[in-house]
């Protein structure tokens, strides 16, 4: 597993060990990234299950501002660590041992927005719809926010969230993404 373009461009990075993880390949992560558009101006990401912190590393390499990368597995927290310490740009990222649903509750205290959320949850415990209607309803989403979803191809999300809307989505091996952004 590599960051596979922009200031990071190369660098391996970590994954964690065993069967309860399942790190996005490094294919899929550059096709989901070109969904996006390829690369950003500024804004802060979110990565709501980081795992090996890859996909929120991976967009401020590409030009977000910052990372905020969340886990609540101590393994994961640890690798993300050394991860995020491979990019020699620490203060670029933030990392939070939480369960999600703490970790919206928090950052809502904190009045945080994001203008990129990934949300790529074990596939056996996902609740994808029910976090993104509570992060609209915390109002953690810019207004211009993008949401990226990368589920089991077996999972189908709604077409409509909320005040979102899918506007692409795309299959790679057992892999869903679908995108989403505000109703215009």
């Amino acid at each position: 597993m590599r960051v596979i373009s922009g200031e990071f461009r190369g660098r391996r990075l970590k994954s964690l060990d065993g069967k309860n993880t399942r790190p996005t390949t490094d294919k899929v992560k550059e096709s989901m990234f070109n969904m996006l558009g390829g690369f950003f101006d500024g804004g802060v990401a979110l990565d709501l299950f980081a795992g090996s912190g890859a996909l929120g590393i991976e967009a401020v390499s590409r030009g977000a501002t910052q990372a905020v990368l969340v886990d609540r597995a101590y393994p994961a927290i640890q690798v993300i660590k050394e991860n995020v310490a491979l990019t020699k740009s620490e203060q670029s990222f933030e990392v939070f041992k939480l369960d999600a649903n703490k970790a919206l509750s928090k950052f809502h205290e904190e009045n945080r927005q994001f203008d990129y959320v990934f949300l790529d949850p074990p596939y056996a415990k996902q609740e994808i719809e029910q976090q993104i209607l509570k992060m609209q309803e915390l109002d953690l989403l810019s207004e211009e926010c993008i949401i990226l979803c990368e589920t089991d191809k077996e999972v189908k999300l709604s077409d409509e969230i909320g005040e979102f809307i899918q506007y692409k989505q795309a299959i790679y091996g057992i892999t869903a993404v679908a995108i989403y952004r505000r109703k215009k």
